[in-house]
């Protein structure tokens, strides 16, 4: 997956125009005009970084006056003490870009870092971890590019890539059967259809529809593993809700093939990195 610069340069002016607004009253009036400085990004944590080459652009927007030198770059481990990247140039700028471009740095290496700790867990079963559509306004593809830096798969981007049927869906029309089969008329051929089921009952209700893709909604692993032995490979099946670091691995040994997680975007942890400048002589 690659971000369009469209895309990130849009990002970053949002953020700039949040955060500086029309003017940065401490910088503006304490650092004068041509002041230079050297500053660093430093791990405060272990993880996988994401976002280091939007950092980089969030200073080149800001004043294009700050060489960048990258020494970990997107998909790679990073621990405790490393030194990121390095900065020299406009003190003005390095401190002007600094909150916008740490907010996301830390925010996408914190998706990494969390999705890599999923795959992680699940190594050695056929679960591949996904994200879902729960994603913070405006940030859906940083967010899910983030992802897969650290190394899950995406889901939906959004309600056009694909038909599913959740439990609203469902009950709004009157049952799965009936809401696949007019769904189904109406869909293009290359469009699949993903079922949300709640009990083992909806489960074999979606597989006389032939629904593509099933959705194991908030089921305990034995029922996930009696689902696994009902669809005997006619559906791809997803389990979701409840996933815990604790309970991931159980469930992708019930042998599902898509574990999706909502807090991967919608409540991760920030990634700890500081910038720091180094001391005037």
């Amino acid at each position: 997956m690659k971000l369009t610069q469209l895309y990130i340069d849009n990002i970053i002016g949002t953020a700039l125009n949040e955060d500086i607004n029309y003017t940065d009253v401490t910088t503006d009036n304490l650092i004068p005009d041509g002041h230079t400085s050297s500053a660093y990004y430093v791990a405060k944590d272990d993880g996988i970084l994401c976002g280091i080459e939007i950092a980089k652009r969030v200073f080149e927007i800001v004043g294009a006056d700050v060489s960048f030198e990258i020494r970990i770059n997107d998909g790679e481990p990073v621990k405790k003490g490393d030194i990121i990247a390095v900065m020299n140039g406009s003190t003005r700028t390095l401190l002007k870009g600094e909150r916008t471009a740490l907010n996301i740095l830390q925010h996408m290496s914190g998706i990494a870092t969390a999705t890599n700790r999923c795959v992680k867990l699940t190594e050695g079963t056929d679960a591949m971890i996904t994200d879902t559509r729960k994603t913070l306004p405006g940030l859906r593809a940083m967010q899910k590019y983030a992802v897969t830096v650290g190394g899950g798969r995406n889901h939906r981007f959004n309600l056009s890539d694909g038909a599913m049927l959740k439990d609203n869906h469902i009950d709004a029309y009157g049952g799965i059967g009936p809401a696949v089969n007019a769904l189904r008329k109406k869909i293009g051929h290359m469009v699949k259809i993903e079922v949300e089921v709640r009990n083992l009952d909806e489960l074999k209700e979606a597989l006389d529809c032939s629904a593509d893709v099933i959705m194991l909604d908030n089921m305990s692993c034995s029922e996930m593993a009696e689902a696994v032995k009902i669809t005997d490979g006619r559906a791809l099946l997803e389990a979701s809700g409840n996933v815990t670091a604790e309970n991931i691995r159980e469930i992708a040994q019930t042998g599902v093939n898509i574990i999706s997680l909502g807090a991967l975007t919608h409540s991760v942890k920030c990634f700890d990195i500081s910038m720091k400048i180094a001391a005037q002589r």
